[in-house]
């Protein structure tokens, strides 16, 4: 990991989620959960859980937090917007480019037009940004066009804009900030609807678009709930991204994905900052949608051949499964088996917590929230990664067919409730697009592993 020291006036706050025990002294949270350790000296410079950067024992504590996940920043310094270059790729979508430019004050910005059957032209000077265009006479593809404007570029950041999105005010000065830290290379905001409420596909979009990765800020890390950021809208440091060598232009799809785990990989951190917002003008057609997360789903094969380990549907402890499999069994002995399960779970926990007060409750709660993870992951993957593996099996058993029916009803309630927003769409007709959203995405998965002739998007990977 790149060690950059957090400058003076930077903080970090203990993330609400975060159990603190013993005085301050032991955190537990972050995601993937992990237990952190402090000094009773670091720990009293947390104090009511802000710790600004004053020193160099102050920033050393402030990464630590930091990178374990327990913390969140609060950078106190802003690069100036003057530092960045606003990057568009574009093709045949000249009303979108024009509704953008008009929600750009200031800015410089390099469109991209990539193989556009007519043209696109720079608008007249005197406008409110200064606006340059480059052309691909042939389309090249999306991450083609972005390292075009990113080779252009000379400022010190860029940010990519797809010409159907529309940035909210202070989009840029919220996710700059970011930046103060050294070691950071990117940071993308939260992906909202442009129109939330067209029709019922708008108002299932607005609550569960899949460029829309929460209300709540995090870390951008593999195998973690933010896993990667869109590149529908992004911020990133230019030199860094030199020197990962740009998108990969042989990727006609998960390019982003791709860029994220190697600036990952490269030791850069990346930041999820969902209070930078950019409306997006989500696909409501039913075809153009169901085609377009089959497309999104296909990205799993070429992903995992790149990145071996990162893209399993499931990632999931061994005793959870032994649980969830017990219980599924609709008996009595497998319901005690489970019990049985969790409780060697709990034991072996609870070593690890044995110097806290009450480690049995605490291992107890651990457990017990690791296993409701398992249980949404396997319903989740049940429904969307392994949907034909599903089907078939509600077709031999009818046991089997009551279990994955009422997981398919309760995780797509769980779901609901989790993402619902204002103008949303009702639980039912919700859970209806949800299922039809996975089979999407799962079919997607199938074939791109069927063209790659390779089953490691699909395997799931089982821990201890």
């Amino acid at each position: 990991m790149r060690q950059g020291r957090l400058p003076d006036g930077f903080g970090v706050r203990i993330d609400p989620s975060v159990k603190t025990y013993r005085d301050g002294r032991v955190l537990i949270g972050g995601s993937p959960t992990r237990m952190v350790m402090l000094a009773p000296s670091a720990a009293a410079m947390i104090g009511d859980g802000f710790l600004e950067v004053t020193d160099p024992n102050t920033a050393v504590v402030a990464r630590r937090l930091l990178d374990s996940g327990v913390a969140n920043p609060r950078p106190m310094l802003l690069p100036s917007t003057d530092d960045v270059t606003v990057i568009v790729p574009l093709r045949n979508n000249v009303d979108g480019l024009e509704r953008l430019l008009a929600a750009l004050r200031g800015h410089r910005v390099i469109v991209v037009d990539d193989g556009s059957d007519v043209a696109v032209s720079a608008p007249p000077a005197g406008g409110r940004c200064s606006v340059s265009v480059l052309r691909h006479e042939v389309a090249r593809g999306p991450a083609a066009a972005r390292n075009t404007g990113m080779r252009a570029a000379t400022t010190e950041f860029v940010a990519f804009l797809d010409s159907d999105v529309v940035p909210r005010s202070g989009w840029l000065e919220v996710m700059l900030g970011h930046f103060s830290d050294p070691a950071v290379a990117l940071v993308a905001p939260r992906i909202v609807a442009l129109d939330p409420e067209s029709n019922e596909l708008a108002r299932y979009e607005h609550s569960r678009s899949s460029l829309d990765l929460g209300r709540h800020e995090a870390p951008v890390r593999a195998r973690t709930p933010v896993s990667y950021v869109p590149s529908t809208a992004m911020l990133v440091r230019r030199s860094a991204l030199q020197d990962a060598g740009g998108f990969d232009e042989t990727m006609d799809v998960a390019e982003d994905i791709d860029l994220c785990w190697r600036l990952e990989a490269a030791g850069w951190r990346l930041r999820y900052e969902p209070a930078a917002r950019v409306a997006h003008d989500h696909q409501v057609s039913f075809g153009q949608w169901f085609s377009r997360k089959m497309f999104y789903g296909t990205g799993a094969a070429p992903l995992a051949a790149r990145h071996p380990g990162k893209v399993a549907p499931l990632s999931i402890s061994r005793w959870t499964v032994a649980a969830a499999v017990l219980i599924a069994t609709l008996t009595r002995m497998g319901l005690i088996g489970a019990l049985l399960t969790m409780s060697v779970a709990v034991l072996r926990v609870r070593k690890v917590f044995a110097e806290l007060d009450q480690p049995t409750r605490v291992a107890a709660i651990f457990v017990a929230r690791g296993f409701a993870a398992g249980l949404w992951q396997l319903a989740s993957a049940m429904c969307r990664h392994y949907w034909p593996i599903t089907m078939l099996a509600l077709i031999l058993s009818r046991r089997i067919r009551h279990v994955a029916i009422a997981m398919a009803l309760a995780e797509g309630a769980a779901d609901w409730y989790k993402h619902r927003e204002n103008g949303g769409l009702d639980p039912v007709r919700y859970i209806a697009f949800k299922r039809l959203d996975d089979v999407a995405y799962g079919t997607g998965l199938w074939r791109g592993a069927v063209r790659a002739h390779s089953v490691e998007a699909l395997k799931p990977t089982l821990g201890s």
